[in-house]
């Protein structure tokens, strides 16, 4: 087999490991927890990082206004179906060696990414802003208005005592490695077919 048709059904392969493993991880660190709170993320629920960390991040969350973090959201029924399309679409693709179509896989898969972040930033937005108005602690911005709660996209961001972490985890690593491999594929084909001329 070709090493381009390899690195694509490999690449494509990998994005299996979002079914076993977290794709990211927010994490709430406090002088009060000396252990942070957190909670991975995968394509079909949401985790406790440590034993019972989202009941007490929705206690804790409970007194400024924000909503529960909910068992399940619409997005865990199409992540799902969506990876497995783009799996098997993978694959077919790179049996059938058309390696220009590498290249087309690897940009839908990245605009899939590119949305899939941006729903995920629609959903923090929602959750670290639309507060219960009747909320037993209520926090101001300097010009007077509601403070938000959101935590941050990627990175480290302070809100109040706490620094809140927003990082991939093992199963987001793997998917760029997979996303990857797809991009390299392409050119390794582009490179094979010129040898073939």
């Amino acid at each position: 087999m070709k090493k381009s048709k390899l690195l694509m059904i490999i690449g494509s392969l990998l994005l299996l490991s979002l079914f076993v493993l977290p794709l990211w991880n927010i994490t709430l660190e406090a002088p009060q927890y000396p252990i942070p709170l957190g909670m991975d993320i995968y394509i079909n629920k949401f985790e406790d990082y440590h034993e019972h960390d989202i009941k007490n991040i929705n206690l804790m969350n409970h007194y400024v206004g924000m909503k529960y973090i909910p068992e399940t959201i619409p997005e865990f029924n199409i992540f799902p179906v969506a990876i497995m399309v783009m799996v098997v679409l993978g694959v077919a693709i790179g049996f059938s060696g058309r390696y220009k179509l590498y290249l087309v896989w690897f940009v839908l898969m990245s605009a899939l990414c590119i949305a899939g972040m941006y729903d995920f930033y629609l959903w923090e937005y929602d959750y670290g802003h639309d507060l219960d108005p009747k909320a037993i602690m209520q926090f101001k911005n300097p010009d007077g208005s509601p403070m938000g709660f959101q935590p941050p996209l990627f990175g480290s961001k302070d809100i109040l005592n706490f620094t809140a972490h927003s990082y991939p985890r093992t199963g987001g690593y793997v998917m760029f490695l997979g996303i990857l491999l797809t991009f390299i594929a392409f050119f390794v084909g582009k490179k094979e077919s010129k040898y073939q001329k």
